[in-house]
């Protein structure tokens, strides 16, 4: 069996410039855990979570610096700090989306989606076709197809 076998065709998913609000209604609404972003051609730009919704609510990490006259020596980099505001703070999806996605191609066979989910942690797999969202497979449609193929 192969991706296209055990997808989900009819993806709900959002824009980069759609409401962090929109986006917990329509989890809510389809209860589901996360939603591919996608630009106006249906490209993956990235994908948001319960995971991302919830770092929202976590307290604030404070760089490490050093204080030297009046100076401050960031041991950390400035920019995962601003990153990290954004992410508390977002109102829209692109601000608090994960940008690095991992996806899988519409030939690719279940033992290989497995394995992708597996070694990189993630419940859900945006299927491309060209390069193109076609369809989502999450951690359920995989148990189901152990069912179809007895």
């Amino acid at each position: 069996m192969k991706a296209k076998d055990i997808m989900t065709k009819n993806v709900i998913t959002v824009k980069p410039d759609d409401t962090v609000e929109k986006v917990v209604k329509l989890l809510m609404e389809y209860n589901i855990t996360g939603l591919p972003v996608v630009d106006e051609n249906n490209h993956v730009l990235g994908i948001i979570t319960e995971g991302d919704l919830i770092y929202r609510s976590n307290e604030l990490k404070m760089p490490r610096y050093l204080a030297i006259l009046d100076s401050y020596i960031f041991f950390e980099n400035p920019n995962n700090l601003e990153k990290q505001i954004k992410k508390m703070i977002g109102y829209v999806v692109k601000d608090v989306m994960t940008e690095k996605v991992i996806a899988a191609d519409i030939d690719d066979t279940i033992e290989e989606l497995s394995k992708l989910m597996t070694n990189n942690k993630v419940n859900r797999l945006p299927i491309l076709e060209n390069g193109v969202l076609v369809g989502i497979v999450s951690r359920r449609d995989i148990i189901k197809s152990y069912s179809i193929r007895e």
